[in-house]
């Protein structure tokens, strides 16, 4: 029969009441639920698309060291006792670094260069002083000049290495996943992509909906509306939801009781990939949808009628593979089954997972500072604790593109309020209505290797949330139950054995993969190239114009540099040069070399191949990750050791550089 119509001898028996669970399982048996399909568009119009592909940044963002503030960029050292009372002189370059300017001078010792917001850090300097913390000096109206004759400025504060400046990659790294497959594309995704460069997008195609009302009762809104009739308020609210779970819905206005009719408008709507019909569900002698719907085959009708309240004479069907529902006439019927048994469907068609789930209390891990005199909006990601939610600051600073985009909400600090202290409760504004709750939460130091992982993770519909702040960090959210898994790397220095030295009872070491620290540099610099570690090191630390690029204290990775350093220099050596520059990231240390804005620095093998960089191993380190015990039966942990396990999976790991345990 045409359009998968079937004649009476095929329609099914109606009315055969089933559990919710029941009426779900027969009617998913019988469709495909998986995305349509795939097309290119504008990154203009990608707005409430979902993406479908992962785009890693190509670029890091920012793509250089950065200033923060209008001021001078200097030297740290430089400032050391510097005060209003016993302001330090510095000797101006004969340059001024504006956005887009590079430099031509470097910063040597005892000078400093102006430099405006968002200008380029210059060689030599690792840190900036706000202009408001400085005085041109002046001998003679007119004329600016210290005791040699040159332009110079007056520092009247003293700053560490690192203030004012924000680091390349600090945003987004190079080769860093920054939207994933499956999301759902707000404005704050869209800042993403740009800031990376993207001007098309691969997305999912909408799913297009077919909606017809029925019933001879029924009007259009604005029409005259006769005594015992009822406006078409069902297929107005069904369109809409549609509209919001990304699908594209077609209104067939209202049809009247009439079986040809009826049938006619069917045969159009089954051209969409889903259709909903509203009204005639039930056994009466006027309800004639169940009846028109009773003639499709392969297979027709799955469930009619389901123990709900309200919603029970729900109707599903299936017709070559097109979802056909019928929904109560009653809006809030209506409704109320659309979510439970449609919603699902339009999702998975389109692309997207299931909504997120609202919660509003969480609970400060650590202290957080504010300025006096300003109401502050912390940018907060939740994660579930022992006692409830946990909301991690997002502190990447202002000029971050990627903040909001992981963001699940914000918290107000008053202007009276410097610090809120570390376990204090906070209320959260989400920013959207509600908040989804993830089924693998990840806190430590941050991988390549692990970000693949997560990625297949997500890619089999696990939600999946990642907040990389160390390993020493990570560490610390595993005891305190914040999270599922912990990554890390960390050496224990008496022992030399990595990560099982710093378990508790109340955590699991799950055994993950080695990965090989270097000492990166840029190819052909002869203080490298083929040597062995320990003449590389020597040569760097006794070149004053050998620049380092260091890590964060804390980290994995400064651990291992600090021990390499105490084994080759002799005691009481000077720290090489550079080393108070701190970066949180192989891509910073990496870039800051690749640049030229350094010389040599440690990071992973993998990332040093990504910028072309030279390399000499240090050590083949353990990255393992760490489960706190409470949370090793859940359904995301239990996967994660499944994929870690899958000879597949460590095929793809030794792919990108490691070897899996």
């Amino acid at each position: 029969m045409p359009h998968g119509f079937a004649d009476d001898a095929q329609q099914s028996q109606f009315f055969h009441v089933l559990t919710r669970d029941e009426a779900e399982q027969r009617f998913r048996a019988h469709l495909k639920l998986e995305p349509l399909g795939i097309e290119r568009v504008p990154l203009r119009e990608a707005r409430g698309r979902v993406l479908a592909e992962d785009i890693a940044a190509p670029v890091d963002v920012p793509g250089f060291d950065r200033s923060n503030v209008d001021g001078f960029a200097l030297r740290a050292e430089d400032t050391v006792g510097a005060s209003e009372e016993a302001p330090v002189a510095l000797r101006l370059n004969p340059e001024s670094l504006a956005p887009g300017v590079l430099s031509r001078h470097p910063v040597t010792p005892g000078t400093a260069t102006p430099i405006a917001t968002g200008g380029m850090i210059p060689r030599g300097a690792d840190a900036v002083v706000m202009v408001e913390q400085t005085e041109l000096r002046s001998s003679a109206p007119g004329s600016i000049v210290d005791p040699a004759g040159g332009p110079a400025v007056l520092v009247r504060r003293s700053v560490a290495a690192g203030d004012a400046v924000t680091f390349a990659g600090t945003d987004l790294a190079k080769g860093e996943i920054a939207v994933w497959r499956g999301e759902l594309l707000t404005a704050r995704e869209i800042g993403v992509l740009a800031a990376i460069g993207c001007r098309e997008v691969h997305v999912y195609r909408r799913p297009t909906v077919g909606i017809v009302a029925t019933g001879d009762e029924v009007r259009q809104p604005g029409e005259p509306l006769p005594p015992g009739c009822v406006y078409d308020a069902n297929s107005y609210l069904v369109a809409a939801t549609v509209e919001e779970l990304g699908g594209s819905p077609v209104l067939y206005g209202t049809v009247p009781d009439d079986p040809e009719r009826l049938r006619d408008a069917l045969r159009q709507a089954l051209e969409h990939d889903v259709v909903v019909l509203s009204g005639g569900t039930s056994k009466g002698a006027g309800d004639l949808s169940y009846r028109i719907v009773g003639e499709l085959s392969d297979p027709g009708i799955i469930a009619h009628g389901v123990a709900l309240k309200p919603g029970k004479p729900i109707c599903l069907a299936v017709t070559r593979g097109r979802p056909v529902v019928i929904l109560p006439g009653f809006p809030t019927s209506a409704i109320f089954t659309f979510h439970e048994f449609l919603a699902p469907v339009l999702l998975a068609l389109g692309g997207r997972s299931t909504p997120r789930r609202k919660s509003v209390r969480a609970t400060l891990p650590f202290q957080v500072h504010s300025e006096r005199g300003r109401t502050e909006y912390n940018l907060v990601s939740l994660v579930p604790g022992k006692e409830g939610l946990a909301a991690y600051p997002l502190g990447k600073g202002s000029g971050s593109v990627t903040t909001f985009a992981h963001a699940d909400g914000f918290l107000t600090i008053d202007q009276h309020t410097e610090i809120v202290p570390a376990g204090s409760a906070v209320e959260v504004t989400l920013l959207d209505e509600s908040l989804e709750p993830s089924e693998l939460v990840v806190i430590g130091s941050h991988c390549v290797g692990l970000d693949w992982l997560l990625g297949r993770m997500r890619a089999e519909g696990f939600r999946v949330k990642a907040l990389f702040v160390g390993s020493q960090g990570g560490l610390l959210a595993a005891r305190r139950g914040e999270c599922d898994l912990a990554g890390m790397h960390l050496l224990d220095p008496r022992t030399g054995e990595y990560n099982r030295p710093f378990v508790d009872e109340s955590l699991e070491l799950l055994p993950g993969y080695r990965r090989r620290q270097c000492m990166v540099f840029r190819p052909g610099d002869a203080r490298f190239e083929g040597r062995s570690v320990r003449e590389a090191l020597r040569a760097a630390c006794t070149d004053a114009e050998c620049v380092l690029i260091n890590r964060n204290p804390g980290s994995g990775t400064r651990i291992l540099l600090d021990r390499w350093l105490e084994e080759v220099l002799p005691g009481g050596s000077p720290r090489p040069p550079g080393y108070a520059m701190q970066v949180r990231s192989h891509n910073a240390v990496a870039a800051a070399v690749a640049q030229g804005r350094a010389d040599w620095g440690i990071a992973i093998e993998t990332v040093a191949r990504l910028y072309d960089l030279g390399s000499i191993p240090l050590v083949d380190e353990h990255y393992d990750f760490v489960v706190p015990r409470a949370r090793r039966s859940g359904r995301g942990v239990v996967r994660f050791v499944e994929l870690l396990a899958d000879p597949e999976i460590r095929d793809g790991l030794r792919k990108l550089g490691f070897e899996p345990k």
